[in-house]
């Protein structure tokens, strides 16, 4: 769906803001007739690509319609690729869209309007803003400003942990010893699924966790990017203590996890046949439905016998950004100021089991989630490694055999061909 043409139509941001703060709410999004060229209003086009909250943002967009008399916004939530829109010339007018490597490519080719001018930006607490910025900057611009953050780590079974004396580990050898002792018991220490689409479970759970609790990922990203071409073997060399680690949790997975999907693994941690799941927050809902009453906590992984080397894997779950070629600039940055609301922010990453990008905004208030707390308040949290690997490299399935096999190396040796070939040829 297009945005009708026009200019601003003597829009501005304070306008709005003002109108805005009037609070008037609506409950449903108006049905839209024509593109309101009659009401004098500017309409622009919101992309947003996350299905599951697609009735929460229906309610932004009403609200928001309904507090001022300047914008319209027309939330568009269609499954197409976005690439396609901006080679057209038709990209929407601001979106709100996850963010990691292939929507970064977005910012490093600078077609992303610069939004470092907005107070919005700088309510943007410190470790957000450098994890929206690991994947990539254009110049010295604020390209996507984080909207909501994921905090994942390890989900287990506190009733199962407090039945057989193991208390949660902090360590390598912890963990180790965790497992050991569920094995002995008969229960499946590691639950995983690996059957599904690019195997994005066995990714984001297993090669995440342990990644971002061996090494530093932003940083090792970073330079890899930075070099382009001229990189030589980096998986090999900066990744090999993590995939040895991968390699040897394999002995605690449950052993048709390559048959297992996502559904599988949700009812048989709901039902109490695992100890621990490698899983992130979007699983707890999901294990609720199968077991109301099942006892669930999170903690982050450990891949060394140093604490303070444990992290949670974070992502931009969804990040906000506006075009650079959107002739409506005002009119999509006033819609920006009110998603970055702190009553609208704050409430929507509560009620998602996500966390605010905001300075001082309050802790994930979900129980299930406490674990992870201690991490994110001492800023021990990594990015997902995984999301800095573009879907032209097939990680899971690389993952999946060296589970399969034990061969790390070879694991480590297709990774690094893989990266520098793409990285040749974007040169």
């Amino acid at each position: 769906m297009r945005s009708c043409p026009g200019g601003e139509g003597g829009v501005t941001r304070r306008r709005v803001l003002r109108a805005v703060g009037a609070g008037a709410v609506a409950a449903a999004v108006a049905p839209l007739v024509g593109c309101g060229a009659s009401d004098g209003r500017t309409t622009i086009r919101f992309l947003m690509n996350k299905p599951e909250v697609v009735d929460q943002f229906a309610r932004m967009v009403a609200d928001f319609n309904a507090s001022q008399q300047a914008v319209r916004v027309v939330l568009d939530t269609t499954p197409v690729a976005i690439v396609p829109q901006f080679a057209r010339g038709e990209p929407p007018d601001i979106a709100c869209y996850n963010y990691r490597a292939e929507a970064a490519l977005f910012t490093t080719k600078g077609v992303l309007s610069d939004l470092g001018d907005m107070p919005e930006a700088a309510q943007i607490a410190p470790a957000y803003r450098d994890l929206a910025a690991s994947y990539g900057t254009y110049r010295d611009e604020t390209s996507v400003l984080p909207f909501s953050i994921t905090a994942a780590g390890t989900i287990y079974n506190p009733r199962l942990f407090a039945e057989h004396g193991v208390a949660v580990p902090r360590t390598w050898s912890e963990l180790v010893t965790a497992c050991e002792t569920f094995a002995a018991a008969g229960i499946t220490p590691l639950y995983s699924t690996h059957r599904a689409e690019g195997l994005w479970p066995l990714t984001q759970g297993l090669f995440d966790y342990v990644a971002g609790s061996t090494l530093d990922v932003a940083g090792f990203f970073r330079n890899l990017i930075a070099a382009g071409p001229a990189v030589s073997a980096p998986f090999t060399t900066g990744f090999a203590p993590a995939a040895r680690r991968m390699i040897e949790l394999r002995r605690w997975l449950n052993p048709d996890a390559d048959t297992r999907t996502y559904y599988d693994g949700n009812l048989a941690f709901g039902d109490g046949r695992a100890a621990m799941y490698l899983q992130g927050p979007w699983a707890l809902g999901e294990i609720a439905k199968v077991n109301p009453d099942a006892p669930v906590a999170t903690f982050p992984l450990p891949a060394t016998d140093d604490p303070a080397l444990t992290t949670a894997r974070v992502n931009v779950d969804l990040g906000v950004w506006i075009p650079r070629s959107t002739r409506k600039q005002e009119a999509a940055r006033a819609f920006l100021s009110y998603l970055f609301r702190p009553d609208v922010v704050n409430s929507y990453n509560a009620a998602n089991l996500a966390q605010s990008p905001l300075r001082g905004a309050p802790a994930q208030p979900d129980p299930r989630l406490a674990g992870l707390r201690p991490a994110i308040e001492a800023n021990r949290i990594q990015p997902g490694a995984s999301t800095f690997v573009t879907e032209a490299i097939p990680l899971g399935s690389y993952l999946q055999e060296a589970l399969q096999t034990g061969d790390d190396a070879t694991f480590l040796h297709r990774l690094d061909t893989d990266w520098q070939r793409l990285a040749a040829r974007s040169a």
